[in-house]
Protein backbone atom coordinates (compact mmCIF):
# COMPACT_ATOMS: atom_id res chain seq x y z
CA UNK A 1 0.00 0.00 0.00
CA UNK A 2 1.12 3.55 -0.70
CA UNK A 3 0.81 6.38 1.80
CA UNK A 4 -1.25 9.42 0.84
CA UNK A 5 0.31 12.78 0.02
CA UNK A 6 -2.39 15.42 0.13
CA UNK A 7 -2.31 18.12 -2.55
CA UNK A 8 -4.41 20.66 -0.71
CA UNK A 9 -5.73 24.11 -1.53
CA UNK A 10 -8.74 26.35 -1.42
CA UNK A 11 -10.65 25.93 -4.73
CA UNK A 12 -9.10 27.64 -7.77
CA UNK A 13 -5.67 28.07 -6.24
CA UNK A 14 -3.49 25.98 -8.56
CA UNK A 15 -4.13 22.48 -7.21
CA UNK A 16 -4.75 20.92 -10.62
CA UNK A 17 -1.72 22.68 -12.10
CA UNK A 18 0.50 21.20 -9.38
CA UNK A 19 -1.10 17.80 -9.89
CA UNK A 20 -0.50 17.82 -13.67
CA UNK A 21 3.14 18.83 -13.22
CA UNK A 22 3.88 16.14 -10.64
CA UNK A 23 2.15 13.42 -12.64
CA UNK A 24 4.04 14.34 -15.80
CA UNK A 25 7.26 14.26 -13.79
CA UNK A 26 6.47 10.88 -12.28
CA UNK A 27 5.46 9.38 -15.64
CA UNK A 28 8.64 10.65 -17.32
CA UNK A 29 7.16 10.19 -20.80
CA UNK A 30 7.78 12.04 -24.06
CA UNK A 31 4.13 13.03 -24.42
CA UNK A 32 1.87 14.98 -22.04
CA UNK A 33 -0.42 13.21 -19.60
CA UNK A 34 -4.05 13.05 -20.75
CA UNK A 35 -5.70 15.36 -18.22
CA UNK A 36 -8.87 13.26 -18.32
CA UNK A 37 -6.92 10.28 -17.00
CA UNK A 38 -5.47 12.11 -13.99
CA UNK A 39 -7.83 10.53 -11.50
CA UNK A 40 -6.38 7.11 -12.32
CA UNK A 41 -3.00 8.25 -10.98
CA UNK A 42 -3.96 11.04 -8.58
CA UNK A 43 -7.49 10.61 -7.21
CA UNK A 44 -9.71 13.21 -5.60
CA UNK A 45 -10.69 12.52 -2.01
CA UNK A 46 -14.19 13.78 -2.84
CA UNK A 47 -14.95 10.95 -5.30
CA UNK A 48 -17.71 8.99 -3.56
CA UNK A 49 -16.73 5.71 -5.25
CA UNK A 50 -13.94 5.32 -2.65
CA UNK A 51 -16.43 5.23 0.21
CA UNK A 52 -19.59 3.58 -1.12
CA UNK A 53 -18.38 -0.05 -0.68
CA UNK A 54 -18.31 0.52 3.10
CA UNK A 55 -21.78 2.10 3.36
CA UNK A 56 -24.69 0.17 4.87
CA UNK A 57 -27.11 1.89 2.46
CA UNK A 58 -27.05 4.39 -0.43
CA UNK A 59 -25.29 7.53 0.80
CA UNK A 60 -28.42 9.62 0.21
CA UNK A 61 -30.16 7.58 2.90
CA UNK A 62 -27.44 7.98 5.50
CA UNK A 63 -27.06 10.75 8.05
CA UNK A 64 -24.03 13.00 8.15
CA UNK A 65 -22.32 11.16 11.05
CA UNK A 66 -22.65 7.88 9.17
CA UNK A 67 -21.20 9.38 5.99
CA UNK A 68 -18.35 10.93 7.97
CA UNK A 69 -17.65 7.52 9.50
CA UNK A 70 -16.81 6.18 6.03
CA UNK A 71 -13.80 8.47 5.59
CA UNK A 72 -11.07 6.35 7.25
CA UNK A 73 -11.99 3.22 5.27
CA UNK A 74 -12.22 5.19 2.03
CA UNK A 75 -8.83 6.81 2.58
CA UNK A 76 -7.29 3.42 3.33
CA UNK A 77 -8.81 2.07 0.13
CA UNK A 78 -7.06 4.80 -1.88
CA UNK A 79 -3.72 3.56 -0.52
CA UNK A 80 -4.36 0.23 -2.24
CA UNK A 81 -4.04 1.82 -5.70
CA UNK A 82 -0.32 1.03 -5.76
CA UNK A 83 2.66 0.66 -3.40
CA UNK A 84 4.15 4.10 -4.15
CA UNK A 85 3.05 7.33 -2.44
CA UNK A 86 -0.25 8.52 -3.90
CA UNK A 87 -1.03 12.17 -4.64
CA UNK A 88 -4.57 12.97 -3.49
CA UNK A 89 -6.33 16.19 -4.46
CA UNK A 90 -8.35 17.79 -1.68
CA UNK A 91 -10.16 21.08 -1.17
CA UNK A 92 -11.23 20.22 2.38
CA UNK A 93 -9.96 22.33 5.23
CA UNK A 94 -7.58 20.63 7.66
CA UNK A 95 -9.79 19.37 10.45
CA UNK A 96 -12.69 17.11 11.33
CA UNK A 97 -16.35 16.56 10.42
CA UNK A 98 -18.57 15.02 13.07
CA UNK A 99 -15.42 14.12 14.97
CA UNK A 100 -13.86 12.26 12.03
CA UNK A 101 -10.64 13.72 10.53
CA UNK A 102 -11.05 14.84 6.92
CA UNK A 103 -7.47 13.65 6.37
CA UNK A 104 -6.70 10.28 7.98
CA UNK A 105 -3.30 10.58 9.65
CA UNK A 106 -2.69 6.83 9.85
CA UNK A 107 -2.45 6.52 6.05
CA UNK A 108 -0.87 9.92 5.31
CA UNK A 109 2.76 10.75 4.61
CA UNK A 110 2.41 14.53 4.33
CA UNK A 111 0.92 17.36 2.30
CA UNK A 112 1.68 20.15 -0.15
CA UNK A 113 -0.48 23.20 0.54
CA UNK A 114 -0.91 25.74 -2.27
CA UNK A 115 -2.05 29.23 -1.32
CA UNK A 116 -3.15 31.93 -3.78
CA UNK A 117 -3.97 35.62 -3.39
CA UNK A 118 -7.73 35.90 -2.70
CA UNK A 119 -7.85 38.99 -4.94
CA UNK A 120 -7.22 36.61 -7.85
CA UNK A 121 -9.08 33.65 -6.35
CA UNK A 122 -12.39 35.54 -6.52
CA UNK A 123 -12.02 35.97 -10.29
CA UNK A 124 -11.44 32.24 -10.84
CA UNK A 125 -14.20 31.28 -8.39
CA UNK A 126 -16.68 33.48 -10.21
CA UNK A 127 -15.78 31.90 -13.56
CA UNK A 128 -15.63 28.33 -12.22
CA UNK A 129 -19.04 28.42 -10.58
CA UNK A 130 -20.69 30.64 -13.21
CA UNK A 131 -21.58 33.38 -10.72
CA UNK A 132 -23.44 36.44 -12.02
CA UNK A 133 -20.99 38.96 -10.55
CA UNK A 134 -17.77 39.36 -8.60
CA UNK A 135 -19.55 40.52 -5.47
CA UNK A 136 -21.17 37.10 -5.23
CA UNK A 137 -17.71 35.50 -5.40
CA UNK A 138 -16.39 37.85 -2.71
CA UNK A 139 -19.18 36.70 -0.41
CA UNK A 140 -18.49 33.08 -1.30
CA UNK A 141 -14.85 33.11 -0.24
CA UNK A 142 -15.73 34.94 3.01
CA UNK A 143 -18.34 32.33 4.06
CA UNK A 144 -17.08 30.11 6.89
CA UNK A 145 -19.77 27.52 6.08
CA UNK A 146 -18.88 27.17 2.43
CA UNK A 147 -18.46 23.75 0.90
CA UNK A 148 -20.19 21.33 -1.47
CA UNK A 149 -23.09 18.98 -0.83
CA UNK A 150 -23.26 15.27 -1.49
CA UNK A 151 -23.84 14.76 -5.22
CA UNK A 152 -24.13 11.91 -7.66
CA UNK A 153 -20.36 11.61 -7.96
CA UNK A 154 -18.94 13.42 -4.94
CA UNK A 155 -18.87 13.29 -1.17
CA UNK A 156 -19.63 16.44 0.84
CA UNK A 157 -16.71 18.89 0.89
CA UNK A 158 -15.86 21.53 3.47
CA UNK A 159 -13.92 24.61 2.38
CA UNK A 160 -14.70 27.24 5.03
CA UNK A 161 -13.74 30.76 3.97
CA UNK A 162 -10.48 31.45 2.16
CA UNK A 163 -8.97 32.64 5.45
CA UNK A 164 -10.42 29.74 7.42
CA UNK A 165 -9.03 27.26 4.92
CA UNK A 166 -5.56 28.79 4.93
CA UNK A 167 -5.53 29.07 8.71
CA UNK A 168 -6.49 25.42 9.17
CA UNK A 169 -3.56 24.16 7.10
CA UNK A 170 -0.79 26.49 8.23
CA UNK A 171 -1.65 27.77 11.72
CA UNK A 172 0.15 24.99 13.55
CA UNK A 173 3.71 24.36 12.40
CA UNK A 174 3.93 20.92 10.82
CA UNK A 175 7.12 19.74 9.09
CA UNK A 176 5.06 17.36 6.95
CA UNK A 177 3.02 20.19 5.41
CA UNK A 178 4.96 22.09 2.75
CA UNK A 179 3.47 25.46 1.80
CA UNK A 180 3.97 27.07 -1.62
CA UNK A 181 2.53 30.29 -3.02
CA UNK A 182 0.83 30.15 -6.41
CA UNK A 183 2.46 33.44 -7.35
CA UNK A 184 5.94 32.05 -6.66
CA UNK A 185 5.22 29.16 -9.02
CA UNK A 186 4.10 31.58 -11.73
CA UNK A 187 7.23 33.73 -11.25
CA UNK A 188 9.76 30.88 -11.00
CA UNK A 189 8.24 27.52 -12.00
CA UNK A 190 11.57 25.70 -12.24
CA UNK A 191 12.61 26.79 -8.77
CA UNK A 192 9.29 26.07 -7.06
CA UNK A 193 8.33 22.88 -8.89
CA UNK A 194 11.89 21.64 -8.44
CA UNK A 195 11.70 22.34 -4.70
CA UNK A 196 8.42 20.46 -4.33
CA UNK A 197 9.85 17.54 -6.29
CA UNK A 198 12.78 17.33 -3.87
CA UNK A 199 10.48 17.66 -0.86
CA UNK A 200 8.42 14.73 -2.13
CA UNK A 201 11.51 12.68 -2.88
CA UNK A 202 10.93 12.50 -6.62
CA UNK A 203 14.29 11.99 -8.35
CA UNK A 204 14.45 14.29 -11.36
CA UNK A 205 17.06 16.19 -13.32
CA UNK A 206 16.69 19.65 -14.83
CA UNK A 207 15.66 18.26 -18.22
CA UNK A 208 12.86 16.18 -16.70
CA UNK A 209 11.58 19.13 -14.67
CA UNK A 210 11.66 21.40 -17.75
CA UNK A 211 9.66 18.86 -19.74
CA UNK A 212 7.09 18.35 -16.98
CA UNK A 213 6.65 22.13 -16.70
CA UNK A 214 6.15 22.36 -20.47
CA UNK A 215 3.57 19.55 -20.38
CA UNK A 216 1.79 21.34 -17.51
CA UNK A 217 1.76 24.75 -19.21
CA UNK A 218 -1.59 26.49 -19.46
CA UNK A 219 -1.25 26.51 -23.23
CA UNK A 220 -1.01 22.72 -23.18
CA UNK A 221 -3.85 22.36 -20.65
CA UNK A 222 -6.11 24.73 -22.58
CA UNK A 223 -5.36 22.86 -25.80
CA UNK A 224 -6.34 19.53 -24.27
CA UNK A 225 -9.49 20.97 -22.73
CA UNK A 226 -10.51 22.60 -26.03
CA UNK A 227 -10.01 19.35 -27.93
CA UNK A 228 -11.36 16.81 -25.45
CA UNK A 229 -13.04 18.70 -22.61
CA UNK A 230 -12.10 18.21 -18.97
CA UNK A 231 -14.01 15.93 -16.62
CA UNK A 232 -13.35 18.17 -13.58
CA UNK A 233 -14.83 21.31 -15.14
CA UNK A 234 -17.82 22.61 -13.17
CA UNK A 235 -21.17 22.43 -15.03
CA UNK A 236 -21.64 26.23 -14.97
CA UNK A 237 -18.13 27.05 -16.15
CA UNK A 238 -17.15 27.70 -19.77
CA UNK A 239 -13.61 26.50 -19.16
CA UNK A 240 -11.54 25.09 -16.29
CA UNK A 241 -8.15 26.44 -17.33
CA UNK A 242 -8.49 30.23 -17.62
CA UNK A 243 -5.22 32.16 -17.71
CA UNK A 244 -2.81 30.78 -15.14
CA UNK A 245 -1.41 34.16 -14.19
CA UNK A 246 -1.32 36.33 -11.08
CA UNK A 247 -2.30 39.95 -10.57
CA UNK A 248 -5.30 39.92 -12.92
CA UNK A 249 -7.39 41.48 -10.16
CA UNK A 250 -5.83 44.88 -10.89
CA UNK A 251 -7.60 44.97 -14.25
CA UNK A 252 -10.96 43.84 -12.90
CA UNK A 253 -11.71 44.66 -9.26
CA UNK A 254 -12.95 48.05 -8.11
CA UNK A 255 -11.30 49.78 -5.17
CA UNK A 256 -14.37 49.04 -3.05
CA UNK A 257 -14.15 45.33 -3.89
CA UNK A 258 -10.44 45.19 -3.02
CA UNK A 259 -11.10 46.93 0.29
CA UNK A 260 -13.87 44.46 1.08
CA UNK A 261 -11.62 41.45 0.40
CA UNK A 262 -8.79 42.91 2.46
CA UNK A 263 -11.19 43.60 5.34
CA UNK A 264 -12.48 40.01 5.18
CA UNK A 265 -9.05 38.37 5.06
CA UNK A 266 -6.54 40.86 6.42
CA UNK A 267 -4.72 38.56 8.85
CA UNK A 268 -3.93 35.79 6.36
CA UNK A 269 -3.29 38.20 3.49
CA UNK A 270 -0.80 40.03 5.68
CA UNK A 271 0.91 36.72 6.48
CA UNK A 272 1.61 36.10 2.78
CA UNK A 273 2.24 39.68 1.68
CA UNK A 274 -0.98 39.82 -0.34
CA UNK A 275 -2.19 43.25 0.77
CA UNK A 276 -1.30 45.79 -1.95
CA UNK A 277 0.77 48.69 -0.65
CA UNK A 278 -1.91 51.22 -1.56
CA UNK A 279 -4.48 49.36 0.56
CA UNK A 280 -2.46 49.04 3.75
Amino acid sequence: MGALIWLASYPKSGNTWMRVFLLNLLRDKDEPLDINKMASFSPMDAARAWYEPFASAPLEKLGEPEIAGLLPAGHKRITELRPDPILVKTHNFFGSWHGVPLQTAAVSAGAVYIVRNPLDVVLSVRSHFGMPDIDRAIGYIANENMGARLSRERMPEFFRSWSGHVRSWIEKANPKIHVVKYEDIVDAPNVQFGRISRVLGIPANEKQIDRAIRFASFEQLQKQEAEHGFAERAPNSDTFFRQGKSGGWRETLTREQVERIVADHREQMERFGYIPEEYR
